[in-house]
């Protein structure tokens, strides 16, 4: 990788042989190509204009590249091995660049002719770093061999070889400006700094060849290592950032350290890998600190607000299990190197040293539990079944000073396997034993009595808590449940199953309401004790997570998984819970101002807030009332074709539903036929989801079509049955008129009763029915020609029956049957016979 002299530009490269430029500051990658290496590039760098960057691969070649112009410049040949350090000249008008490769020579190019015009031999290893003075005229080459050399690139020939003891990682220039005196810089003689195996920074003298500072590392003992592993202190990589005065270092753990200059003090400390996270805790009083065991030696304190991070040396094996004191800023600490530490943070510095530590477990500590009251006492637990109870001193140490011993004041044997927990209750009386015997127990702090054995599990016992509030444990285990037990009669009150896996952690939260457990399936679960219940499943590891601890305030939550990664949950019920009120009562503002707008007749106002607002049916309303006014098609389209694009788009997606209603479709296809009509296919296609929500209005749409082509025949059938009754009523009229002239001239009708209800066709199916009308139709011609030759008052005859129900006669008495309908006729509605008088 290479980052240009401007730190605006950033280019990788990986193994699938592509080379990719990236723009840091916007996060994305603005271009890639592919590399002409026939194999992975091992090595990188840009010159001091950040035009040209050069590429080292694993096939001996070196490619310059125009980074500007975006084309290969140089092809290079001649290195044998890998390429694995390339470096330009500081002087751009020398067109020179500097190479390394396995064959620990130093190779110079002259790029006008694209040759080697030189060779430097010095180093017996790898050459792993190159330094030029700022005028140019000397290098300083480091290697693996113990040596650096500084050179003369006027004569090619080297100056002075100074043995630093060390394999040399990286060398850096100390600039010539600046006062440096608090490291031994006394003169203007050219001086660098080392970095290497042993973990320190160390300031050289180019002409004399003599170390004139070197760094102190915090108290640690030597590691253990074993064959072929490196001390994780040593140093891969060092970087000067000229800007900020300081110097920044890499790890062989992936940790980079900022040093000031010219004290050469660890500033900041930043972990790239945490490799697998065994245990977290909350630090400090107001919980602005996080400590992390890992599978590793070092203990790490992170800084929340910044992520910044202090390494902690002095286990010297794996540490296994951290716990913290109560509101306080002091934790402990245990491993597999069968010893516990107490540390404590400095309040004003921030800070972590080592204040006391005790040994006298036969076998590695898994556990340790912290005193919940006061800071007097720790216990430990150990795979050699044991549990030791330690008193702290009254005074401690203060920092620079030897830690004080401890010494166990009781030794119990607990369990019959290894002891995986242990938890301290709330007023420091009781202490819980969690093994993987399969059981927990329950033991008097005083004297470390046994009280009782909680049997239910059948599997190891992972982890435990006392509630804060009530009187009882809560236990983890490995056959994938989590059980609460009573602390009076021993017995299982509640059973929460959930977890496909070994249940590693539990926690209490929400002041003793809800349980938070962890998992060897990545899954960390939200249990309600009440009922039972789980309500919340969180999937944020890809492995174990062993890690789970709340903070004091309950509000956030740290969780470590196997997967390396830490991550911060935060409690957002009550932001929610305030978050969903305010948006209520803004709905309700809202909701008052549309109303008002309506009033006030201002459509388009009111119909963009019920679209702001997303309420289908006040956006229908508004439509409604528009429709309702003198000219509403011509204020409805107005008022729709000034709306937005999107706002349009959500119409048209409440026009779906409200299409679904045969109540609302009316206006549903009034706002369809606006927008169709003004509004090009090219623009309707502009609207999100306009195709998915046109064929959503279609099936509707010839649904209604089909109702009211019904309702349309049913109508036609009633205004023929009308058409036919006036009809007969003005030929009768004429024959009254010939017979009676003092009648009165202008036509009555008269209508019978009858009380025996009419068989109403089926007008929702008239295509079953169109037999029987036209029968009922031939009928009614029938009647009409009779009436003609009948004499005057003859009822009219409908399918050839009389209102009473009997067959019809022509005698005159059925005149007396015929009764005048009133005008106001009752309730239920009788059939009608029409008759003329």
């Amino acid at each position: 990788m290479g980052v240009c002299s401007s730190s605006q530009m950033l280019v990788s490269a990986s193994r699938a042989l592509l080379l990719r430029q990236w723009d840091w500051k916007q996060q994305k990658c603005s271009r890639s190509w592919r590399a002409i290496h026939n194999v992975p590039v091992a090595s990188m760098n840009f010159d001091c204009t950040s035009t040209l960057l050069a590429t080292g691969g694993c096939d001996g070649t070196i490619k310059l590249w125009d980074v500007i112009k975006q084309y290969c410049t140089h092809n290079l040949k001649g290195s044998p091995g890998v390429v694995h350090l390339v470096e330009f000249h500081p002087d751009i008008s020398k067109l020179q660049l500097f190479s390394s490769s396995a064959d620990c020579k130093i190779r110079i190019w002259d790029l006008r002719t694209s040759k080697c015009i030189c060779v430097l031999e010095s180093h017996y290893s790898v050459v792993t770093s190159l330094a030029f003075s700022p005028d140019g005229q000397t290098l300083i080459s480091s290697g693996r061999d113990n040596i650096c050399s500084v050179w003369d690139l006027e004569s090619k020939v080297v100056k002075r070889t100074i043995p630093v003891y060390e394999a040399v990682e990286g060398v850096v220039l100390l600039p010539q400006e600046g006062d440096f005196s608090e490291m031994g810089v006394n003169s203007d003689v050219l001086h660098f700094i080392t970095a290497g195996s042993k973990g320190v920074l160390r300031v050289w003298d180019s002409s004399s060849g003599r170390c004139v500072f070197t760094q102190t590392l915090q108290d640690a003992p030597p590691l253990i290592l074993e064959g072929g592993d490196l001390d994780p202190r040593s140093l891969v990589q060092i970087l000067a950032l000229p800007q900020s005065s300081r110097l920044a270092t890499v790890t062989t753990e992936h940790n980079i350290l900022l040093y000031q200059t010219p004290t050469l003090h660890v500033k900041q400390q930043f972990v790239g890998y945490n490799d697998e996270v065994l245990d977290v805790k909350f630090l400090g009083k107001e919980d602005t600190h996080i400590v992390v065991a890992t599978n590793s030696s070092q203990l790490k304190v992170f800084e929340l607000a910044t992520n910044s991070c202090q390494i902690l040396y002095g286990h010297t094996d794996t540490i296994l299990s951290v716990d913290v004191f109560h509101k306080a800023s002091m934790f402990a600490s245990c491993g597999k190197d069968k010893s516990l530490r107490l540390w404590k943070m400095d309040g004003t510095s921030g800070r972590v040293h080592c204040v006391a530590q005790g040994s006298g477990h036969s076998n590695a500590l898994g556990c340790i539990a912290c005193s919940r009251l006061k800071k007097v006492f720790l216990v430990s637990g150990s795979q050699d079944c044991t549990l030791k109870v330690w008193d702290l001193p009254e005074t401690l140490p203060n920092e620079g000073c030897e830690p004080a011993v401890l010494t166990a004041r009781i030794t119990e044997k607990a369990h019959e396997k290894d002891v995986n927990s242990v938890t301290v209750s709330p007023n420091d009386k009781l202490l819980a034993s969690g093994s993987q015997d399969r059981t927990a127990k329950l033991w008097d702090l005083a004297d470390m009595s046994l009280l009782g054995v909680f049997r239910g599990h059948t599997r190891g016992v992972w982890s435990l808590q006392f509630s804060p509030v009530d009187q009882v444990l809560a236990t983890a285990s490995a056959d994938g449940m989590v059980k609460i037990w009573g602390l009076q009669d021993f017995s299982c009150l509640k059973t929460f199953e959930g977890h496909d896996a070994s249940v590693l952690k539990i926690i209490f939260v929400s002041r003793g309401t809800q349980l938070v457990s962890s998992g060897s399936d990545g899954l960390v679960k939200l249990w309600t004790i009440k009922t039972n219940e789980c309500v919340k499943t969180f999937d944020a590891h890809q492995d174990k997570v062993w890690a789970l601890h709340g903070s004091i305030r309950d509000e956030l939550i740290v969780t470590g998984s196997a997967d390396s990664t830490i991550t911060l949950w935060q409690d957002v019920t009550e932001t929610e819970q305030a978050e969903e009120q305010a948006k209520q009562e803004e709905q309700v503002l809202k909701q008052q101002e549309l109303w008002n707008l309506l009033h006030e007749k201002q459509y388009l106002k009111a119909l963009g807030i019920a679209i702001s607002l997303d309420q289908p049916h006040t956006a229908l309303c508004v439509i409604k009332e528009i429709r309702q006014q003198e000219d509403g098609m011509q204020e409805l389209e107005k008022t729709l074709l000034k709306l937005r694009l999107d706002q349009k788009e959500s119409v048209l997606r409440y026009c779906v539903v409200w299409n679904t209603n045969s109540r609302c479709c009316l206006d549903a296809q009034a706002v369809v036929k606006v927008l169709l009509t003004h509004l090009s296919p090219e623009e309707m296609l502009q609207l999100q989801g306009a195709r998915t929500h046109i064929q959503a209005l279609l099936p509707y749409t010839e649904r209604h079509m089909q109702r009211i082509s019904r309702l349309l025949q049913s109508s036609m059938f009633l205004d023929y049955m009308w058409q036919k009754m006036r009809i007969t009523g003005a030929q009768d009229r004429v024959t009254l008129d010939d017979e009676d002239n003092e009648m009165d001239t202008s036509p009555q009708l008269i209508f019978e009763i009858d009380k025996a209800p009419m068989q109403i066709p089926d007008v929702e199916a008239p295509e079953q029915n169109m037999e029987e009308d036209e029968e009922f139709a031939a009928d009614l011609e029938q009647c009409a020609e009779e009436d003609e030759s009948v004499s005057t008052g003859k009822t009219a005859r409908v399918n050839g029956k009389n209102p009473s129900g009997d067959e019809a006669s022509d005698d005159s008495e059925d005149e007396d049957q015929i009764s005048q309908v009133s005008t106001n006729p009752p309730a239920p509605v009788p059939c009608v016979t029409a008759a003329v008088r």
